[in-house]
């Protein structure tokens, strides 16, 4: 799976929430103003086709496209990307980068180690 440019990965965001959509709809998500020309974003959507993480619908001379690739399948290689180049594959480093960076409320902290005991008692 390659890893979406921004431009890719602020429309691909559209489509997982909105599941299904014509070019048009995209365009009215987008939170710009003035918005983007239909063709930058058709330009997009077509280039998202190619690489795979879309398919379509054709209803004659337009196209309602849908996700192929689940967001979550594409965070998991994201973040498998981020551990191997970044944290030398060890997520103890990852989490303990944002542990230090983030300022996490002891409240959250308290999340992450109710996680990691219910991962260990699997």
């Amino acid at each position: 799976m390659e890893e979406l440019t921004k431009a890719e990965e602020r429309i691909m965001q559209i489509f997982w929430k909105l599941k299904k959509a014509f070019v048009k709809d995209v365009i009215e998500e987008l939170p710009d103003d003035p918005k983007p020309p239909y063709n930058t974003i058709s330009s997009v959507v077509r280039i998202l086709e190619k690489k795979g993480y879309l398919g379509f619908t054709a209803y004659g001379k337009t196209h309602q496209y849908h996700p192929v690739i689940s967001k979550a399948a594409y965070r998991k290689m994201y973040i498998k990307k981020l551990l191997s180049g970044y944290f030398d594959n060890s997520p103890a480093s990852l989490l303990s980068f944002m542990v230090r960076e983030e300022n996490l409320s002891e409240e959250e902290l308290q999340k992450l180690k109710d996680i990691i005991d219910r991962s260990s008692e699997q």
